[in-house]
Parts: C-alpha cells; structure tokens; sequence
C-alpha cells in the first residue's frame, strides 16, 4: 500500500465563515476529550475502552445530541480518541508513566465524506453546514496536489485540518492511498454480493432497487403541522407561549427522530430479507442543487437515513456504501440499454427515448445507483483470486430478479 501525505495546503475560507470552522474545531475537541474520559480507566489498562466500535456504541448517540457536528465528524472525533487511548495502554503495558489523553490544539480529522475535493477548492462539514475553500497550493510541494489528491490512482483517507494562530490561516494536512492491485491490499469481502440501490426524493422518502417505496407523504404533512402550530404559538408572544413553542420544540424533533429510525428500519430489512451484502446510497453532496424542491426537513431526514443505516446496517451484517449519483435518474436502467439523455425522465415518470422501458423514475434511478456501485466494485477488486474472471462478483438485487453488473453499461460521468 502507497499512502501519499501532500505538503500542508493553505486554505483560503471565506471572511464570513471563519467562525463555522473555529466552534467546529471547538465542538470536535470536546467530542475527542469526552471520548478520552469515557474511554480511560486510570485503575487498570484491561479496563480501557480501544475498540473503536465500542467507544461509538457507547457515545455516538449522546455527542450527536450535545453538539451540531455532523455524523462523520463525531465518528473521527471517536476514533481520535481511542487511538490516543490504544497508544497510552502500549506504554502502560511496557512500564511507562501514562495519563488520560487530552487535546487541546486546534485541528480536525476528514474523511472523505466530509471532505469533498474540487480542483481548485475543498468542501468542508462544518457545524452550520458545508464551507468552500480555495486552495493555496505550495509550488515546492514534494507531493504534488494534483498528482495524488484529484488522480484516479489514489483515494483520499482521514486527513487533518489545522489552525496557525499566529498566521490567522488555516492548512490542511491532506492524505491519499493508492489503489493497489496486489491482492492483499483488497477487501477480504470479495466473495458474491449483492447490492440493494436506494434513491432519495421528496415524493418518496426513499425507493429501493427491489421496488419497496417509503413514501414521505405523512412526513411532509406532519412538518407542515408542527410548523403551522408553531406560527401559531410564536403569534402570542408571551412567557407561556413561548415555553409551548420550546416543548413543541422537542416534540417535533423527537418525532421526525422516530420517523427516520423507522425507515432506517425498514430500509435495514429489506436488504436483509433479500440477501443484500450492501446497501447503497447516492451521495448527498450538492443535494441543494439536484433537488432544489426540497425544503430543509427534507434535507435533515436524507442525511439522518443514511446515518441511521449506516448505524444498524453493521449489526445485521450488511455494509453501506455511497456512489456519485450522475445522470442515476436520466439513464434507462435496462442492462441492454443505458440510454442517458434528460428527456427520459418526466416529474415521477420514466420513459426510456431509445428503448420505450417505463417505470417509476426513483425506482429506475435506485436500480442505476445500485448498478454504479457494482461496477465499482468489480473495478476495485478486479485482482480477487476468488473469481475464474479476475471480478468480484457483485449484484444487485432488483423486483423480480437480479442485474449482474457485468451486463452494466456506464453511465454518464462514470
């Protein structure tokens, strides 16, 4: 394995938005240091948390609820902690004085989700959403930007975003692994999968490749409701109206949690009673822009659905994954078509201009999000000895049957 770590690259955050990065900085060390009490036990090394699943298990739940921080965001802030945690019991066990780890200097850990790469600029989570930044890229790099960070050979991991105090600049510590062929670089998973492609809409909250619609109808109506009683309460404007409106507050949110639990559930199901090795979504990054319908409710519920699978998928031994989701809803997803042209696609219709195939679009463009990452897949571990061919096996699992991914034809953007 090649992991590649650049030069630390200047950022160049807008005037405005500094202050996202400072209290997201700031929230991210409190989730780091409570993972670090909660995970030390200064009485005996056996006794310390260093399992990074059981950390998670243990506070995920309570950081998400106590800061603003995204999913990804607390799960690094998590890993941090027990890392520091791992190395200290190391000491520990070789005799060496240790204590509770702390953090206290400014920096965060991305991956690759909360990190989006452009050619010229990052997309950062930050605690009031996504920040772009432009890069100020070092013309002495040893680790040229452009040759590790945007080419094909190479895949971002984990990197580190930092704060010069006494520069007023931001930098950030960027690392990439390159793709090895070498089968012992390759996921040991590379035995026959199958996929289950799920699309988000406002229409239907989620449609999976097997036909199964989870309509947001009542989670629509609901928000409207709660926000119409608020209106209502907020038109008052007294002491007890205003304590109403708190606990309404609370309702609300503890309802839509509910609401998404359950069709993270059902979604979680699914996969299970139809034999799917993986669940995949469309990544959500510019879901502003491909859905610019949706209201903000909208928005909240695609990213807690998908951080709820991704919490109750590993229980059921089910992974999740995420695939770009280009052209998934114009492109026909017969496997002896792929015709991709913006006609095809009318509100909730499908109908294919080259090969006549109609259907439901989101259930077509969950079919095409499962094929995506089949065909991914079978790229990434195209040296699998497991395989006659040389290709995992991966399927994905739709009403009535299965596509194999090797009848797949690509999609626009691929």
């Amino acid at each position: 394995m090649e992991v590649r770590r650049t030069a630390p690259v200047k950022l160049v955050v807008p005037d405005e938005r500094r202050d996202d990065l400072h209290e997201s900085a700031r929230q991210f060390l409190y989730c780091a240091n409570r993972a670090g009490e909660v995970c030390w036990d200064g009485n005996s090394y056996t006794n310390c948390i260093t399992a990074n699943s059981t950390a998670r298990d243990a506070l995920y739940a309570e950081l998400r609820e106590e800061t603003d921080l995204t999913a990804n965001l607390v799960q690094e802030a998590i890993r941090r902690a027990v890392q520091a945690v791992k190395g200290c019991v190391e000491r520990w066990k070789q005799g060496k004085r240790v204590s509770q780890p702390e953090f206290t200097s400014w920096s965060m850990v991305y991956d690759k989700r909360s990190a989006t790469f452009y050619r010229n600029k990052v997309s950062l989570s930050t605690v009031n959403g996504r920040v772009e930044c432009d890069f100020e890229l070092p013309a002495d790099s040893p680790t040229p930007y452009e040759q590790y960070v945007l080419s094909q050979d190479y895949e971002f991991r984990a990197s580190t975003l930092q704060y010069d105090k006494a520069t007023d600049e931001f930098y950030f510590h960027i690392t990439t692994r390159k793709y090895d062929d070498d089968e012992s670089e390759v996921s040991t998973d590379t035995g026959h999968q199958t996929v289950l492609g799920i699309d988000l809409g406002v229409n239907s909250l989620a449609v999976s490749s097997t036909g199964r619609f989870c309509q947001g109808n009542d989670y629509d109506h609901w928000c409207r409701e709660f926000e119409k009683r608020r209106g209502e309460m907020q038109q008052h404007g007294t002491q007890a109206a205003h304590n109403a409106l708190l606990r309404l507050g609370k309702r609300e949110e503890a309802w839509r949690k509910q609401y998404i639990h359950t069709v993270a559930n059902e979604i979680v199901t699914e996969a299970v009673e139809n034999g799917c090795d993986v669940i995949v979504f469309e990544d959500l990054t510019d879901i502003r822009e491909r859905l610019p319908q949706a209201k903000w409710h909208h928005l909240w519920a695609f990213r807690r659905l998908i951080e709820y699978v991704e919490y109750k998928a590993p229980e059921r031994g089910v992974t999740v994954k995420q695939v770009a989701p280009n052209h998934t809803s114009q492109r026909c997803s017969r496997t002896d078509c792929g015709f991709t042209h913006e006609a095809n696609r009318h509100g909730e219709h499908f109908e294919c201009q080259k090969c006549g195939y109609e259907v439901n679009a989101d259930y077509n463009a969950a079919k095409n999000i499962g094929i995506r990452y089949a065909r991914k897949q079978k790229h990434r571990l195209r040296s699998s000895p497991k395989s006659g061919s040389g290709d995992a096996p991966v399927d994905v699992r739709v009403n009535g049957g299965m596509l194999n991914g090797e009848s797949y034809q690509p999609i626009a953007g691929d």
